[in-house]
């Protein structure tokens, strides 16, 4: 993988982040796994740290919320005041769980106040917030950051009873071996992890500046759609399981169906408000959109089949799977440059794991 390691390296000397993690596997059997750089100056990065997912976490809810439907819990057409009542006012009573998957709920931009405020001051607020204006559910398009998933959350607590971050480590994380993962860490797991948790540095001026992104209420606050904590191996067994049609190393998470159901392109064509382009979607996950011109940071896998699937995070991660070739990646890096840059580098190695691989 000597291309690959290269173009981690080059990214590193340029001073886009000061170290990453990396993660390939063909048909389950790995072909990379390796850590770059350092965690912090003058410190290894090693392939046991945490590092930060940020909304490259958002497929987990949507395992979660499949795992509900198989179970007749929930509808994915089911209206979301259907399960959370107070949350059907001021436009927001046509809102499904569909369109919360696909970003076409129309709750886009909302301050949540995470973390400063608790789960229940923030579903309070969202709930009483009003639909975005001239937003019609299901057919307008545009990236939402975090209120939705914090309602996808909240559909997990309350049609199972578990908080969600109880419930995805008991569900997805622990039966795929995932014991390092974690999106709303318990406080003294933060703690004992300690050194272990990478931080993450903004690297856009010369010097880079770590960000607050590891403090302890960053780390244990839960935040559905974006603070996933783990190392590279552990996101990639979440793809291979989805690889493997739901099903991982003997343990079932997903029937093949819902993987289908999840992956297949939902919203096709729409242009996208946020990024202000057209991407296309499954249900959580973004659908390989490099043909669409892929000026976005959320679906910039050029050299990857049409069907890959999966989902990046703010200007620092990717994970993805391609069923073409039975190929999943995860790429975790700890500086977050400029978009162009990010997009650049991002390219760059996502391109070489498909040179490497012979698969151009």
């Amino acid at each position: 993988m000597r291309r690959t390691r290269e173009a981690i390296q080059e990214g590193i000397a340029a001073g886009l982040q000061l170290g990453g993690q990396i993660y390939v596997s063909r048909d389950g059997t790995t072909d990379l796994e390796e850590a770059f750089g350092e965690v912090r100056p003058a410190e290894a990065l090693s392939t046991d740290h945490l590092l930060l997912w940020m909304s490259s976490s958002k497929p987990v809810a949507a395992v979660a919320i499949a795992q509900l439907w198989e179970r007749s819990l929930l509808g994915l057409d089911d209206r979301v005041a259907e399960h959370i009542p107070e949350f059907g006012v001021r436009g927001k009573e046509i809102i499904t769980i569909r369109h919360l998957l696909t970003h076409t709920g129309g709750i886009r931009m909302l301050d949540v106040g995470w973390p400063r405020a608790s789960w229940e001051e923030i579903i309070t607020k969202i709930s009483r917030g009003r639909l975005e204006p001239r937003w019609v559910p299901g057919r307008t398009a545009g990236y939402h950051l975090t209120a939705s998933w914090f309602i996808l959350g909240e559909l997990v607590r309350r049609v199972d009873g578990r908080p969600f971050e109880l419930y995805v480590r008991q569900e997805i994380f622990e039966p795929l071996g995932m014991i390092d993962s974690w999106i709303g860490m318990p406080v003294d797991t933060f703690h004992r992890y300690a050194k272990r948790l990478a931080p993450v540095f903004d690297t856009q001026a010369e010097m880079p500046t770590r960000l607050n992104w590891s403090s302890e209420k960053r780390v244990t606050r839960c935040s559905p759609g974006g603070n996933g904590w783990g190392p590279a191996r552990e996101l990639g067994r979440f793809y291979e399981m989805l690889l493997g049609g739901g099903s991982a190393n003997g343990v079932r998470i997903l029937l093949p169906q819902s993987v289908e159901a999840l992956t297949a392109r939902h919203r096709t064509g729409l242009y996208d408000k946020t990024f202000r382009q057209s991407i296309d979607w499954g249900l959580g996950f973004v659908v390989n959109s490099s043909t669409e011109g892929g000026k976005s940071g959320y679906g910039h896998w050029p050299s990857a089949s049409s069907r890959t699937y999966g989902h990046s995070g703010y200007r620092s991660s990717t994970a993805f799977a391609d069923p073409e070739h039975q190929l999943a990646v995860v790429i975790l890096l700890n500086g977050t440059p400029g978009e162009a840059s990010h997009l650049r580098r991002m390219r760059s190695i996502t391109t070489a794991i498909y040179e490497d691989l012979g698969l151009v």
